[in-house]
């Protein structure tokens, strides 16, 4: 099962970017007022596959955090999308689609 962490703000995404190098992990970028964002957040919930353990997974709210999606976009130099889902390893983005892009099978774990 599932369980989303918050990315609340750009101090905790710089500690996940320095812990990455020994652990990935994912950001889901959400805006909680587009229906197709809720259903890429839906099909994420019924595909993932990973533990905790081996890649937590964080759920960023755009419209509450936008300057953390900023941030992403330009610490990544991938231009930013919603639905965005990432996974980043030793700083860098290993995966980076949106929209009906997002396929969990093909994130390279």
């Amino acid at each position: 099962m599932l369980h989303w962490k918050h990315l609340d703000s750009v101090a905790q995404f710089e500690e996940l970017m320095n812990t990455s190098v020994n652990k990935p992990f994912a950001v889901f970028k959400h805006s909680t007022r587009c229906s197709v964002s809720s259903m890429a957040k839906k099909k994420i919930e019924f595909e993932w596959s990973f533990k905790e353990d081996q890649m937590p997974i964080y759920y960023l709210d755009l419209l509450a955090h936008r300057d953390i999606s900023n941030r992403i976009s330009q610490d990544l130099h991938i231009e930013h999308q919603s639905p965005q889902l990432l996974v980043i390893q030793n700083k860098k983005a290993i995966y980076h689609h949106s929209h009906g892009d997002i396929e969990v099978a093909d994130i390279p774990l």
